[in-house]
């Protein structure tokens, strides 16, 4: 009997297994593919995941992170500043999927997981008390399924979910290949559709193309090179050379979401439960905060000791936050229509990005750092901040405190009742004195980084214990 099976082992499935084996309890990952598939369809990653990352202490090893000021688009007009809503840690980090894909392998099987390479899940059926899954033709049995096996999900198909949203009208194409050096980078919008260029001073550049003449009659269908090439060239309007492809495929604008993250003992991840057009990078940072906020809730159903309905607020809590990235995606694709009828909306929205408070707004939407979790207590649900602490006479940042993923009481002002209230409990008790003043005497932070709970009041936090933990 496997405790956790996780399907799937692209970066959301890996990052689930690491974070349930840091809660004591061995998942297995089962990975149809023999090895890694090394496309990295996504390169960046957000804030707030790079919080979430930092609070992990694999920051540094997931790629590089920029700090300050960046520039950012939002429907393809660069106007956006990041950096203007986040105060804490790096604005983005650049990393490859396939790179953070391996970095969470390496901390699942630090953590003791399992992962199970060349196993393909075709179908699974619930009892009361364990899933069976059917693997390569022969049973497995497991306690609880995460579905992380992206937007085709046999697992989600296999328990029922229906996945409902609005289906794809524009066809797009990728691929890694050899472009003209004469070929400009950048986004490229025409009359006809859209051209993304990131090109390569040697090897292989990338294309990416949209056409809104309407989806893809076979959306299985293998993608060759002259498709590819017919596409840039119908929207660019000229002859574009490229040869030796690579990593070719086809996608649409389809935004569909699984109307339950759970159904029993079976629970969705990732492009399992959510998938939409790539308009600001968002469906990898999405997928990565649902690992993170289900892995620690799952390992305590596993272990026995989750209140009652603990599990249950992985859907009440991330089903809203991926819905509004459908919904902010939707937007961003109608404004950018091809049709030059649609130039002055988006002339008329770059304006309004100028403007301080939309500019944030934004911002704040599509990095993700204006998540907040509705905890049933007010000043709560957010992200704990990062902030210089005193403790026994050293210093430490509060991140550093997180990295064992434990729930903490930190008391910044000697409050022995409050610590009396999860003394001889599973929270952890950290007293020390912050560098800056903070609005609080105390913060009960969940294992996934946000606040539980804020203030002095001490009956206010035995209810916030005796709920998450």
């Amino acid at each position: 009997m496997i405790d956790v099976a996780v399907v799937g082992g692209g970066p959301v499935g890996m990052l689930v297994a690491a974070e349930v084996a840091l809660q004591g309890v061995r998942p297995v990952v089962l990975e149809r593919l023999a090895e890694p598939g090394g496309e990295s369809k996504a390169g960046t990653l957000h804030a707030r995941t790079a919080q979430s990352l930092d609070r992990r202490g694999l920051l540094e090893a997931v790629g590089r992170p920029v700090y300050g000021g960046v520039g950012f688009h939002f429907s393809g007009m660069f106007g956006l500043d990041l950096g203007r809503v986040v105060e804490d840690g790096p604005t983005l980090v650049g990393s490859p999927q396939a790179w953070a894909e391996h970095v969470f392998a390496e901390r699942a099987l630090e953590s003791g997981a399992e992962i199970r390479r060349g196993q393909e899940v075709t179908g699974l059926v619930q009892h009361d008390d364990r899933v069976t899954l059917t693997v390569n033709g022969r049973e497995v049995d497991a306690r609880y399924v995460v579905g992380a096996d992206g937007a085709r999900s046999v697992v989600r198909k296999a328990a029922g979910i229906a996945f409902t949203g609005t289906e794809a009208r524009v066809a797009a194409l990728m691929g890694a290949v050899r472009l003209p050096d004469d070929l400009p980078g950048g986004w490229h919008r025409t009359p006809r559709g859209w051209l993304l260029v990131w090109p390569a001073r040697s090897g292989r550049g990338r294309i990416t193309t949209y056409d809104y003449r309407g989806p893809h009659a076979d959306r299985q269908a293998p993608v060759t090179l002259d498709e590819l090439r017919a596409a840039a060239e119908y929207i660019a309007g000229r002859p574009i050379p490229m040869s030796d492809p690579q990593f070719l495929s086809r996608y649409g604008d389809a935004a569909l979401q699984a109307e339950t993250y759970r159904r029993g003992r079976v629970l969705l991840a990732g492009d399992a439960a959510h998938v939409h057009f790539p308009w600001g990078g968002q469906g990898l940072n999405t997928g990565l905060e649902d690992a993170f906020n289900l892995g620690w809730k799952l390992a305590a159903e596993v272990r026995g000791t989750a209140p009652r309905g603990l599990l249950d607020t992985y859907h009440s809590e991330r089903h809203p936050v991926a819905a509004r990235v459908l919904w902010n995606v939707r937007a961003q694709n109608a404004l950018a229509h091809p049709d030059p009828a649609v130039d002055p909306l988006r002339e008329l929205f770059a304006e309004l990005m100028r403007f301080d408070q939309v500019n944030e707004h934004l911002s704040g939407m599509v990095s993700g750092v204006r998540t907040v979790y509705d905890v049933g207590v007010p000043g709560a649900g957010h992200m704990a901040p990062d902030m210089v602490l005193h403790v026994d006479g050293r210093t430490v940042r509060l991140v550093e405190l997180l990295r064992a993923a434990r729930p903490l009481l930190l008391d910044l002002a000697d409050r022995d009742d409050l610590v009396e209230v999860v003394e001889g409990g599973p929270v952890s008790v950290v007293r020390a004195k912050a560098e800056r003043r903070e609005p609080t005497d105390a913060l009960l932070v969940r294992p996934d980084g946000y606040v539980a709970w804020a203030g002095g009041d001490v009956a206010s936090l035995r209810r916030a214990v005796a709920r998450w933990f």
